[in-house]
C-alpha cells in the first residue's frame, strides 16, 4: 500500500482579503444583534407560566404576588388581539411582572373549562385575579387597549390594598 504524501507547505498561498473578512464579521455581528433583539423582545412581553393552578399559586406565594389567569381559546379572535396588541407590550409585561404571577388556560381543555365553569365565565377573553388563598378578587372580560387593561388591573390591585 502506498500512501499519498502531502507537501509540508502548501504550494498555493492564501492571501488575506480584508473585504472578505469584513463581510464575514458583518454577518456574525448582524446575527448576534438579531439574537439579542429577539431575546430582548421576548423579555418585554407578559410571561405566562405553563403550570397547574396549584403550581401558579405556590409561585405567587413565593414571590408575594397576586395570581392572574387568562381564560382564552385558540379560535378566539379577541383573545389573539390581546396577545398581539396588549400582552406583547413592554410596559404591560413590566406591570404584570411587578404585581402578578400569570398563567393562561384554554377553555376547551379541562383546567380552563373547570375555571370557566366555577367562576361563571360566559365570554372570552376573561381575566381572573386571585389572592394567594384562592379568593377571586376581580374579573375583567373582553378585549381592550393596553391602557384600559392596566387601569382595570390597577383598580383591582387598589381594592386589595396591595402597593
Amino acid at each position: 500500500l502506498r500512501r499519498k504524501s502531502f507537501p509540508a507547505f502548501p504550494t498555493e498561498r492564501t492571501t488575506f482579503t480584508p473585504v472578505k473578512h469584513e463581510r464575514e464579521m458583518k454577518k456574525i455581528l448582524f446575527t448576534l444583534l438579531l439574537v439579542l433583539g429577539i431575546s430582548a423582545a421576548a423579555d418585554a412581553q407578559v410571561r405566562f407560566l405553563d403550570s397547574s393552578t396549584d403550581a401558579v399559586r405556590k409561585e405567587a406565594i413565593a414571590q408575594d404576588k397576586l395570581v392572574f389567569i387568562d381564560l382564552y381559546a385558540t379560535w378566539c379572535g379577541p383573545c389573539k388581539a390581546m396577545e398581539r396588541d396588549v400582552f406583547s407590550k413592554k410596559e404591560v409585561g413590566d406591570f404584570m411582572d411587578e404585581y402578578f404571577v400569570a398563567a393562561k388556560y384554554d377553555i376547551d381543555k379541562p383546567t380552563g373549562k373547570a375555571l370557566a365553569g366555577k367562576h361563571g365565565v360566559r365570554s372570552i377573553p376573561t381575566y381572573l385575579v386571585f389572592n394567594t388563598e384562592g379568593d377571586l378578587l376581580g374579573k375583567i372580560t373582553g378585549s381592550m387597549p393596553a391602557e384600559e387593561f392596566t387601569a382595570a388591573l390597577r383598580k383591582i390591585i387598589a381594592e386589595t390594598g396591595k402597593k
